[in-house]
């Protein structure tokens, strides 16, 4: 028999009792309240008059979720009776043990709707952890769901206490996730972790995470030290166990060791949160005197420090050079951020050492990022030689093992040679396993076939310059890319980037690319940058992608290499309205931000390459990579990894299309930095693969709905549900699908429009949930997560409807029908223009008919439109009682900053303002006919 939410629930209290929780009765907020008062006072070992309790409550009270999580980690000042100040802590940071700890559950509180909670974890009768339940062989999406409605609906009534609750824990028995507590529209599900062990091996079951996760010591130690607050965006942001696991181990090496060691944690994992969370620790012990974080690259010098300071404002000041590193060395700044650069001159310059040498027996702790790179052999050896009292430690994603060492002065050195033990490993199985990168999907072409039917996919010894740079070829791959990088990028949803092997290589298809987009052959837009000093293929040659990506000013420069690219950056500022060159180092580095910059914006189609943004470069929107060139071991996985960072549903791999024979060097790099029989995990399955599984996803569709028709016939919304989950699976395996070069409908046993006929289906369920959001929950489809992005083509918009009808103006009655319904149909099954359907469809009913032959159906349309969004403006304005010309702010605020409106925003432009008691309902509800009106009138009409 399954388990129900009840069962469960008394399960979870008995075993947190054993686990020395006290279990308390808190029927409401009275009750909370004084529970409140009695654990402070217990925990802060004094007693508060019922006038002292009102002026904590009151500051308790204060603030939003982030700056509720910095009050909590604060302490409140208070006027005693007697005049004087006095001080309470709501939590011990330094002992996180010593702390009570209380459970109780179905707490009601009654906000817009009321509602009774599952399970509360109470830390000095403060709420921080709230659990909900749901009964086995339930989504856990569905209990995601409920904490946010259960956000929106009560959590800030009355003292607002559970704005407080820093981790959400959700479970359905079987599987059991954490999350940070932010705002219901900054939450995504994500960022939702399952717990793990230290041999990363998952702790699903609900009683085995409870024993691990929930105990009162690890539940304090991960509220207090491993809950970062993100400065910058506000947000609350929870470690992931591995994480957590990295920086226990450093912080223990450093309490008890001298030894230094490294961290394996894949790329893409987010090793720049969990070394500012070590750094951040280690800078607390009074045991280190500094702790300097090392970058290979000056524009991860600029990007690090942005994000340590995101973390925590002002914990880093930029070295904008030598001096000023050397003088943050002197003075008592806790944490450096520098490049490798900066620290060798400072450490071999006689002008510096003055100031250094009262630093030779300080203890410190270096810790180096991208470790795996080869300029850090000499520079460990120089640090070594010049402290006597320092430790380092590596960050890595791709470790140097003797098979991928490349050999310099100092021999091969292997990342355990110079860093020592591997203290924590997190591999890139383990985070395809838990969702926190993507699998690749990788596609061999053939480009290269000789007499004797030998093709370059099968040999690799034809690899020669003058058979892979034939223009013939690199014409067919430019064709090859021009043909199907919509496919590969969802209609350009998402960009990409291409490496070819040398910069004569890259000249000559950055020119071919021109040549086809000034032919009109496409209208992509294509960007490069590359570095044009002498001998610039010579760094290629070990496949190995360790060459700098910014150029040596000390070093030669090659003439023709420079002026191409200055003929490059030009087309780039004509596109972009920039004003870039190679004229100096600041100029070149503006262009090598501003690209990047460009990138992230889904502004630049393809980036073409040779070395530049293979490693180190993070961008979420990049989803394929274009090959054509030797790669291998650590240069291989690196440059596959720029394409597999998680954004959403309709991401659901990273596409490799390689143009050389790059199979064996695969295989040997997954073996190495994975194991031999991990193919499977890591590569996306085959094409025919997915094609199964589409045909049984298709059965089990037919099962539930034979016809399209047969959904309205569905009794129940059990009956529903179970549709909606059918046909998600559907779409799911079809978005895969549709990104592989051979796709074909008709190789399906669902035709094309039958698939659009279910689709249509789907949305209006969808429509109908979303119809019957501003009730309290009615439906069981409301916790169903729909996924609608993955049925939404950027293509289909208004522009492209405004062609339909440009199409029919001039057609035969019988052939404008036909048309018509075709247009129908495109609104009834493309999600982002449902919002748009009725002012479209007047438009086609009311006006069109009347349009003489010559008329200009854009222009006709585009005043139509811009008519019915002013009177939406007006309606919306006259019916929520709100000043007209304050909403066009707001709305045109929206859209700049794409940030939801804020409440006092939407507060202060109307007439009328609402009472206390409903400001918080009024303003949600205006600010949702925003969105609306947005989704209607400006999304997807360009």
């Amino acid at each position: 028999m399954t388990q129900t939410e009840q069962q469960l629930e008394n399960s979870l209290i008995s075993q947190l009792q054993d686990l020395g929780w006290d279990k308390v009765t808190i029927a409401d907020e009275k009750d909370l309240l004084v529970n409140l008062k009695r654990q402070l006072e217990k925990h802060n070992k004094l007693l508060l008059s019922d006038l002292e309790f009102r002026q904590v409550l009151n500051k308790l009270a204060r603030g939003n979720i982030f700056e509720k999580a910095k009050t909590l980690r604060d302490k409140v000042d208070y006027t005693r009776d007697d005049g004087t100040t006095g001080y309470i802590e709501l939590i011990n940071q330094i002992q996180w043990c010593k702390n009570q700890y209380q459970v109780t559950h179905q707490v009601t509180m009654t906000g817009k709707y009321t509602n009774r909670y599952d399970v509360t974890l109470l830390v000095n009768g403060l709420p921080l952890v709230q659990i909900e339940l749901k009964r086995r062989g339930l989504e856990m999406k569905e209990a995601f769901n409920q904490t946010n409605r259960y956000h929106r609906h009560s959590f800030s009534a009355g003292s607002g206490l559970f704005g407080f609750i820093q981790l959400f824990v959700i479970s359905n028995g079987v599987n059991t996730k954490y999350y940070a507590n932010n705002p219901v529209n900054r939450r995504d599900f994500k960022q939702t972790f399952f717990w793990a062990g230290e041999d990363n091996k998952k702790i699903s079951q609900f009683s085995e995470f409870a024993e691990d996760f929930l105990e009162k010591c690890q539940l304090s130690k991960m509220i207090t030290k491993y809950i970062v607050l993100h400065e910058s965006d506000q947000l609350l942001m929870a470690l992931r166990p591995y994480q957590f696991y990295a920086v226990e181990a450093i912080v223990e090496r450093v309490a008890n060791t001298q030894k230094n060691g490294y961290i394996w944690h894949t790329t893409g994992s987010g090793k720049t949160l969990t070394s500012f969370k070590a750094a951040q620790i280690l800078t607390q012990s009074s045991k280190v005197h500094k702790v300097v974080f090392v970058v290979d690259r000056k524009d991860l010098d600029f990007q690090t420090i942005k994000e340590f300071n995101s973390f925590h404002e002002g914990s880093v000041d930029a070295t904008n050079n030598t001096k000023k590193l050397v003088d943050q060395f002197a003075d008592d700044t806790p944490l450096i951020v520098t490049t490798l650069q900066k620290l060798n001159t400072a450490i071999s310059e006689e002008r510096h050492l003055k100031v250094m040498e009262g630093l030779k027996d300080k203890r410190m702790v270096f810790i180096f990022d991208e470790c795996h790179r080869s300029q850090f052999g000499e520079t460990h050896r120089r640090i070594t030689d010049y402290f006597d009292n320092v430790q380092m430690f590596g960050f890595t994603g791709t470790p140097i093992f003797a098979d991928n060492a490349a050999k310099n002065a100092l021999g091969k050195r292997a990342t355990k040679d110079l860093f020592g033990e591997c203290l924590h490993k997190y591999v890139i199985t383990d985070a395809i396993r838990d969702e926190n990168v993507l699998k690749f999907s990788v596609e061999y072409i053939r480009t290269v076939k000789r007499k004797d039917h030998l093709e370059d996919i099968e040999v690799e010894a034809i690899d020669t310059a003058e058979v892979m740079e034939a223009p013939a070829r690199l014409e067919k791959i430019a064709d090859y890319i021009i043909a199907n990088h919509d496919r590969k990028t969802h209609s350009r949803e998402f960009t990409a980037i291409m490496c070819v092997s040398n910069v004569k290589s890259l000249i000559a298809y950055y020119e071919l690319f021109k040549a086809k987009k000034d032919a009109g052959e496409h209208n992509l837009k294509i960007a490069t940058i590359f570095s044009y000093q002498a001998n610039e293929e010579d760094a290629d040659a070990d496949g190995l992608g360790d060459a700098d990506d910014l150029p040596d000013e000390s070093r030669p420069v090659n003439k023709h290499s420079r002026e191409k690219l200055d003929k490059y950056i030009a087309d780039y500022n004509a596109m972009y309205g920039t004003n870039y060159s190679t004229k100096d180092s600041q100029q070149f580095y503006g262009y090598y931000k501003d690209i990047g910059k460009r990138v992230k914006a889904r502004q630049v189609d393809i980036l073409l390459v040779v070395n530049m943004f293979l490693t180190g470069f993070d961008s979420k929107p990049l989803n394929t990579i274009y090959v054509d060139k030797n790669l291998k071991y650590h240069g291989l996985l690196q440059a596959y990894s720029r394409t597999n960072r998680t954004m959403g549903a309709k991401k659901s791999q990273g596409n490799v299309v390689a143009f050389r024979n790059l199979k064996p060097a695969t295989d040997k790099a997954i073996e190495l930095f994975a194991n031999k029989n991990a193919q499977e995990e890591i590569i996306l399955a085959p094409y025919e693969d997915y094609v199964k599984k589409f045909k049984e996803a298709t059965a089990k569709l037919f099962a539930i709905t034979p016809t399209v028709e047969s959904v309205d016939e569905l009794l129940t919304e059990e009956d529903e549900a179970a549709f909606v989950q059918a046909f998600r699976e559907l779409i799911r395996v079809k978005n895969v699908l549709d990104c592989f070069t051979q796709f074909d409908f008709s190789t399906l046993p669902l035709d094309e429009q039958t698939f659009a006929d279910f689709r249509s289906k789907y949305l209006d369920l969808y429509d109908k949930v979303r119809g019957e959001k501003e009730k309290e929950k009615v439906s069981i489809l409301d916790d169903l997560d729909f996924e609608v992005e993955l049925i939404s083509r950027d293509k289909i918009n208004v522009s492209y409807i405004i062609n339909l009808l440009r199409d029919m103006l001039n057609k035969k009655p019988e052939e404008q029908a036909k048309a018509r319904k075709s247009i129908m149909d495109v609104l009834d099954t493309e999600a982002q223009l449902r919002s748009k359907k009725e002012i479209i469809e007047r438009f086609i009913s009311q006006h069109f008919p009347d349009l003489p032959a010559s008329a200009d159906v854009g222009e006709e349309f585009d005043s139509y439109w811009q008519a019915r969004k002013q009177e939406a403006i007006t309606s919306l304005s006259e019916d929520e009682n709100l000043k007209q010309d304050g909403l066009e702010k707001v709305i045109g605020t929206y859209l700049f900053t794409e940030k939801t409106p804020m409440r006092d925003d939407v507060i202060g432009i109307m007439e009328k303002r609402p009472g206390l008691r409903e400001r918080r309902s009024v303003a949600d509800r205006v600010i949702e006919k925003i969105k609306a009106f947005v989704e209607t009138f400006i999304d997807g009409v360009d």
